[in-house]
């Protein structure tokens, strides 16, 4: 659905008086494939949300191509380009409703925009407010709404043009947690039942553990790992991606939790990681019972990534050293990167 080959934004800045390029996207070649739900994640000033207006030409690429669903927005007329455009719906972190239009007349000002009748545009918007759950709240003003409410009008406002694409900038970041998965169910529904492709922009690797079937993660203007939402969380290869992976799991006890942890257990502390191809409870029974082994959970952090099981569970291991040692070496064979 959406083509990346080798992007690159550059905007003209200042450095001590001399002009100068700052590279906000720089070199980026991504896919993603039709239906998917996929996350560009990254920490603040890492040109996520630089990259996503590209996708809609909104920010014309400095170089490189930008393709929708096998269009070249970069080879197309201004006309071709907008009907490409209006294929792509657009959710934001601040809402961005009208404050005196209602409800209802804030989903359907685009229709509106678009060509379409008041009638037909008022019918279309009541249906995208009744998928979000809204339809009671048609007549009300932003201002009456919460947060996630808000939130879903601006996600039925851009359902209603029918989109191929969702594009979501931040969409949850200004919701509490609660909220924010409540709007990430919906999201799924989106995806799921309407058949839309999601490209999400977030900061949260709980957000992409929640709902992303891929990720990017972005540092400085680059993509430095790509692929499968679980690969990534599961075996994550760069620095950045390792750091936002172990701020989503919270399975590896690190610092003063891992002191608190050796305080209260005196055994040797081992922890193995918990996947979707690694050893699993009953294996890892046989095992401790094989070296004669006793042991006790010590700490447990498993979660799910796209319905599968993921994180780490740490034991106190007690017994003779070489047995330790020859339960750990075939953790190891067996492709176990168990953490002593």
């Amino acid at each position: 659905m959406i083509e990346l080959r080798h992007v690159t934004k550059t905007f003209p800045t200042r450095d001590g008086g001399r002009a100068s390029v700052f590279r906000a996207v720089d070199d980026v070649s991504l896919t993603v494939e039709r239906g998917m739900v996929f996350g560009i994640v990254g920490h603040s000033g890492a040109g996520k949300s630089t990259l996503l207006r590209v996708i809609n030409y909104l920010e014309e690429p400095t170089s490189g191509s930008v393709l929708v669903d096998g269009q070249d927005l970069g080879a197309l007329g201004e006309r071709r380009r907008r009907a490409v455009r209006r294929s792509m719906g657009m959710v934001f972190q601040q809402f961005h409703l009208f404050r005196s239009r209602t409800v209802l007349g804030n989903v359907a000002y685009p229709l509106g925009l678009a060509g379409h009748s008041r009638r037909e545009a008022r019918e279309r918007a009541a249906e995208a407010l009744r998928f979000v759950g809204l339809e009671d709240h048609a007549r009300r003003y932003p201002e009456q709404l919460s947060g996630g409410q808000r939130q879903r009008v601006g996600i039925a406002r851009a359902l209603a043009t029918s989109p191929k694409v969702l594009l979501c900038d931040e969409a949850t970041s200004a919701l509490d947690p609660r909220t924010t998965g409540e709007v990430l169910d919906l999201l799924k529904r989106v995806n799921t039942e309407l058949g839309v492709t999601i490209v999400l922009i977030t900061h949260e690797m709980d957000v992409v553990r929640g709902i992303c079937d891929g990720v990017a993660v972005m540092a400085d203007g680059r993509v430095v790992e790509s692929g499968g939402a679980y690969d990534v969380f599961a075996r994550p290869r760069h620095p950045v991606t390792g750091a936002l992976v172990r701020s989503a799991l919270h399975d590896v006890p690190e610092g003063a939790a891992l002191e608190r942890l050796r305080a209260r257990h005196s055994g040797r502390l081992v922890t193995v990681p918990v996947t979707r191809d690694g050893t699993d409870g009953s294996g890892l029974s046989r095992l401790l019972r094989r070296y004669e082994l006793d042991f006790a959970v010590a700490h447990a952090g498993v979660g799910e990534v796209q319905d599968l099981p993921l994180g780490s569970v740490t034991l106190e291991l007690r017994g003779p050293d070489d047995a330790i040692d020859a339960f750990l070496t075939e953790l190891a064979g067996a492709g176990e990167a168990a953490v002593a």
